[in-house]
Formats: C-alpha cells, structure tokens, sequence
C-alpha cells in the first residue's frame, strides 16, 4: 500500500519558525535532520520506509534564522536548541534522533547539552573535527569545508541546466536516481527572471559550516545517555580527518557501523540501505 505524501507544516518556537515535513500519524516519532546546504526532502525514500510504522518529522534547518558567514555563521549549539524546542512544541517525547553530517551533530548536542529526550541517536558521518580545530580561528576561506561551499555555482538558466550539470560532476555520480531528482525539484528555486538558483545559497552553506566551529562535541560524547549508532561510509574522505570509530566508543552505549560502497553522502547515495540500518537499531534499542 503506497505512503501518503507527505505534509508540509511548520511550528513556532522562540524567536523563529520551523518549516518540516510530517510522515504518518501514528507510532514512536522518528526525526531526520539534513546536512548542510541539503533540505529535508532528500529524507524522502527513507521517511516514506519508516513511515509505515512511525511517525516521522523532517524540519528544515538552513534558513530559519539569519546568520552572518563573516561574523562566525550560525551556531550549531543554537540549532541543537531549535531541535530542542521544535519537539517540545510538536509535543514529542523520547524521538528516535537520526542526523546526517551536521544534522547528526546537532541532535548529539541537543541530547548531550541541551538535555533534549531522545530513545536513540543515530548518527550518520557526523561532523566531529579533530579537537584542535575548535581552537584554531578560521576565516571562511580557511575552513575546509566552508572555503569549498563559497565557491559553488548557483546559476542556471533552467532545471534541464542544472540536471546536465549535476550529473556531469563526480560529486553526484553516486547519487540514487530518485534522490538527485528530489535535490533538482526542491533543492532549486527560480532566480527572478534570470532562471534558478540553489535553495540554500552558497553564503548560507558556508555560514552553516562555520557555525559547526564554536563548540567541541568530543567532550559531550561521553554525556550520550542512549543508545546510538555512529555509522561511516567506507569511501567518505572525512574519513582521513575525523575518526568515527572513536566517536562511538567515546558514547557509553556508542556502536559503530560501516556503509563499505558509499562516501559521506550515505542517506543519498543508500537511501534503503540507510533505512535498513535504522530500523534495525530503532528495533534493537527498544528490545
């Protein structure tokens, strides 16, 4: 029996609003926070597995609040609390907390920092920087991730454009073909007269990358009180700079799992794979 599409709401919480998408209406919930410059739409083929027995939430994260990329961007700790304060106003208790990238860093920092209830974490290539990083002042240039952001193209005269683009650039070559699609479709956005452009910005991206540097996470790992799973893809070239493996043992009920055949873009490259391995862990945790 096929899922019902989604629905598009938001909620208020403190001195913002939340856009996100709501799956099924009955069950534990289930929260899937994007990475940075994504969108919640990319949680599409996943949210629809799992909607079958959970109800699950996909907010948006990069443009409800405003943020200077040149006076340290949007801190990740402010999101955590943002999550926080959504599932407070949705009424949610105990969610099953599953981020990508900068999501699965914000739901650690909302569980380990902010006290947000979570029945498990699942945590799929978060951004956990060498500890150094964090006290080293960077110009947005200067960080690895948010140099790269900046540079990005955000022009197109159409979606045909973009659609040839992306699929010329190694970066989406892995990508699962209904995914890149949901990227084209909602992930661009018409530019006036002048044909479309990106979403979230290459400004916003880069603003959301240096908010991920004013807080270590590595000392709040050890304050993970539930159940979570740090999962790595195999080919991630994160893996050269942040060491996952440690991450879950840092957790005192921290376990690690590898995707062999996929890069940092797990939930985009494995969507079923990815909605495998969390409702195997949903399911083990609650045993």
């Amino acid at each position: 029996m096929p899922t019902a599409p989604p629905k598009l709401s938001r909620v208020d919480i403190p001195d913002a609003q939340i856009h996100y998408l709501a799956y099924g209406d009955c069950g534990p919930t289930v929260v899937l926070l994007h990475a940075t410059g994504f969108l919640p739409w990319l949680w599409h083929p996943i949210a629809e597995a799992l909607a079958k027995d959970h109800r699950v939430i996909a907010p948006c994260f990069y443009n409800h609040r405003p943020s200077d990329l040149y006076a340290g961007g949007l801190p990740w700790l402010r999101l955590a609390d943002d999550l926080k304060q959504m599932c407070i106003r949705l009424g949610i208790e105990n969610p099953y907390l599953v981020g990508h990238s900068m999501g699965a860093t914000v739901a650690t920092l909302a569980h380990a920092v902010h006290g947000a209830s979570s029945a498990c974490l699942i945590l799929i290539e978060p951004i956990f920087l060498p500890p150094e990083a964090y006290r080293t002042p960077m110009r947005p240039d200067q960080h690895p991730l948010a140099g790269k952001a900046i540079k990005r193209r955000n022009h197109w005269p159409d979606r045909a454009a973009v659609r040839k683009d992306f699929k010329a650039k190694p970066f989406f070559r892995s990508w699962e073909a209904e995914v890149l699609g949901l990227y084209i479709e909602y992930g661009i956005r018409a530019a006036g007269a002048s044909g479309v452009e990106l979403s979230c910005s290459p400004w916003q991206e880069a603003s959301l990358f240096m908010g991920g540097m004013h807080h270590d996470p590595w000392p709040e790992l050890p304050k993970v009180s539930c159940p979570a799973l740090v999962v790595e893809g195999g080919k991630s070239e994160n893996r050269l700079w942040i060491d996952l493996k440690r991450a879950a043992e840092l957790i005192p009920h921290g376990r690690y799992a590898k995707v062999e055949d996929a890069g940092h873009l797990v939930p985009m490259e494995k969507p079923a794979q990815t909605a495998r391995l969390i409702r195997s862990f949903i399911e083990e945790s609650v045993r």
